[in-house]
């Protein structure tokens, strides 16, 4: 009796840019898919700036998840910026994820990215995230409403909660089944190819953010001034090393800055402590933070701060 050689397993792998309006879940959702915090949340739109790659790998494939900013309407050159980048990602991967809200029905904007992705030949996966918001009686009439956004086009649809991770199963093995086929792009362990510098820097906004609210939202940034990892003084009884980081948050106008100062300096102090407590998390190690506010006017239309900030034009 002769034995057959069982046959090779195909592995798949590529890239997948999630794609829609602001504060749709995107960051939210590739936080859950990849099982860790790679991209940071806010309540507040526009939350992400920057091109995030977070992986995912599984048995059968590795899936690179492409974070893109919310596609809206610019009323600044960093806006403008923005939108460039999440609009580039679109013609360099190999799936889309289109993301809408559905626990609201389409509005106008949701039109203007179909429009967008209509002529696509890559594939696009339809995502009603938010889906656990939305009263059951209501679910069908809402999925009916999204279809007819694109009755015309052949693009399946999902039903998903990133906030609780249900729906994620099956969203995997469809985005899976459409990727070229490919080795491993990255080392099977790692979930982000961003730089520590970078997601300390992103670590640092986030909790600008949720501490200020509506108060700073869009014209806060923030720089790394210094990086450092120091080693423990021979003879002392601790040998852990310490990450010591020196960041500066820009801000538009002076009275930004008083806010984010705070009355003796306690706002200051209540997003650095939190800031720091999400680095250790994140580095599994000890991390001293130090922060500063300066007053930079306009920065989020001048082409010199946006380029030292990292926010490059085409």
């Amino acid at each position: 009796m002769s034995l057959v050689e069982p046959k090779e397993k195909i592995f798949r792998s590529g890239f997948v840019a999630l794609i829609g309006r602001p504060n749709v879940g995107k960051s939210t959702l590739v936080n859950e898919l990849v099982g860790q915090k790679v991209s940071i949340t806010s309540p507040v739109a526009q939350t992400t700036r920057n091109r995030l790659r977070a992986i995912l790998t599984t048995q059968n494939a590795q899936l690179v998840f492409v974070d893109t900013p919310g596609i809206h309407k610019p009323h600044h050159l960093l806006g403008q910026r923005l939108v460039q980048s999440a609009r580039r990602s679109i013609g360099e991967v190999d799936t889309i994820l289109l993301i809408f809200e559905g626990c609201h029905p389409p509005g106008k904007g949701d039109y203007f990215v179909v429009n967008l992705l209509r002529e696509e030949e890559r594939p696009v996966l339809i995502v009603l995230n938010k889906w656990d918001l939305l009263p059951l009686e209501k679910s069908k009439q809402r999925e009916n409403e999204y279809k007819d956004l694109f009755r015309e086009l052949d693009w399946p649809i999902f039903c998903c909660s990133a906030t609780h991770g249900t729906g994620l199963e099956g969203l995997i093995e469809e985005i899976s089944r459409n990727l070229p086929i490919g080795p491993r792009l990255f080392p099977p362990e790692m979930v982000s190819d961003q730089s520590e510098q970078t997601i300390f820097r992103e670590l640092i906004r986030e909790q600008v953010l949720l501490h200020t609210r509506e108060e700073i939202p869009h014209s806060v940034a923030v720089r790394i001034d210094r990086l450092e990892e120091i080693l423990p003084k021979p003879g002392k009884k601790s040998q852990n090393v310490h990450t010591a980081i020196l960041a500066t948050i820009l801000v538009e106008r002076k009275s930004q800055k008083g806010i984010l100062i705070g009355k003796g300096g306690s706002m200051l102090k209540q997003i650095g402590q939190a800031a720091r407590l999400q680095m250790q998390v994140f580095i599994n190690g000890s991390v001293y933070l130090e922060l500063f506010v300066k007053v930079v006017p306009n920065w989020r239309s001048n082409p010199a701060s946006l380029a030292e900030l990292g926010y490059e034009g085409n």
